[in-house]
């Protein structure tokens, strides 16, 4: 048994064919396959059922690759060790970040990380919760940065900050008139929501505890998939919507003044960094942590975690 069939037998587990698995790799599928093979010989045992497509582990497959990965990350952490030893960080970080923080976050932080920590590479992908954490778990990224709690077994949370969440409302909207709101002051029938799927819109649904969001029906029903969507329609239309504390920062004088506050305690929401439980890059992670945390506003270091609404 070897570290190189052990990581070959993950590579197949994570992608689920013998040429996408051996292409990660860098090697040729014939010795991907033939490396396989020779560990399931030497295990007296069959790690993959090659009968289903995409290709799946056996029930003693499965135990052997999650044992599988935890040794390859007990030999990542020594060459974390080392790295730490002599001062210097370096490798590659993979990243998962829901598309309601991407835009707004990233540019808070990621110049400064590359200038302080120049030998270290960010993949940076924009995806939703539910695959953040499938992702994780098949460890084809390293981290998550997203909005909690999710209460997801096997996945460890870290809160970087409390966000909090603010109204955008038309000046033709009756909401516009208030100095601070209410969610039972919020018409679901003129409320914008993101498109199913977002962590964001669940949010939404539970603050305003909206059931249906119309009892007579519309004429037009539409579901954003970004935030900048939604502020675009409440501008233009007689509507309002929800913004998290981030996408507001970048708002003009006019725009501003669209902005209202709900009545205190202020909801909020949590954003955190999210690994699984047998992360490896411990010291790279911890940095990001450091980089995000000393980069977001004085403000938002500030807010308290009195109202969390659920995801």
């Amino acid at each position: 048994m070897t570290f190189i069939q052990l990581e070959y037998i993950v590579a197949l587990d994570t992608w689920r064919h013998f040429a996408l698995a051996a292409e990660k790799c860098f090697v040729t599928q014939p010795t991907l396959s033939m490396q396989i093979q020779k560990l399931e010989r030497e295990l007296a045992v069959k790690i993959f059922d090659r009968s289903k497509q995409p290709v799946v582990a056996t029930e003693a497959g499965g135990a052997i690759i999650e044992q599988a990965r935890k040794i390859l990350g007990e030999r990542n952490q020594i060459d974390e060790i080392i790295q730490e030893k002599k001062g210097v960080l370096t490798g590659e970080l993979r990243i998962g970040i829901i598309p309601t923080l991407a835009p707004y976050l990233l540019p808070l932080f990621v110049q400064h990380f590359n200038k302080k920590y120049p030998n270290v590479k960010l993949l940076v992908k924009e995806m939703m919760t539910e695959f953040i954490v499938s992702r994780l778990r098949e460890g084809r990224i390293d981290v998550g940065i997203l909005v909690t709690p999710l209460q997801e077994a096997g996945i460890k949370e870290h809160v970087l900050f409390y966000e909090e969440l603010m109204v955008y409302v038309s000046r033709k909207n009756a909401a516009y008139k208030k100095q601070y709101v209410l969610a039972q002051d919020i018409d679901p029938n003129k409320l914008w929501l993101m498109e199913e799927g977002h962590c964001f819109r669940s949010q939404i649904v539970n603050l305003c505890e909206l059931r249906k969001a119309s009892e007579s029906g519309s004429h037009f029903e539409y579901e954003a998939g970004s935030i900048e969507t939604l502020r675009r329609m409440v501008e233009l239309n007689d509507g309002i919507t929800i913004l998290p504390e981030l996408t507001t920062l970048d708002l003009s004088k006019s725009q501003q003044q669209l902005i209202r506050q709900f009545r205190k305690p202020a909801p909020m929401r949590e954003v955190s960094i999210v690994v699984h439980r047998d992360f490896v890059k411990k010291r790279l992670i911890e940095a990001l942590k450091e980089e995000i945390i000393a980069a977001i506003p004085e403000k938002l270091k500030k807010n308290k975690s009195e109202y969390i609404v659920k995801v």
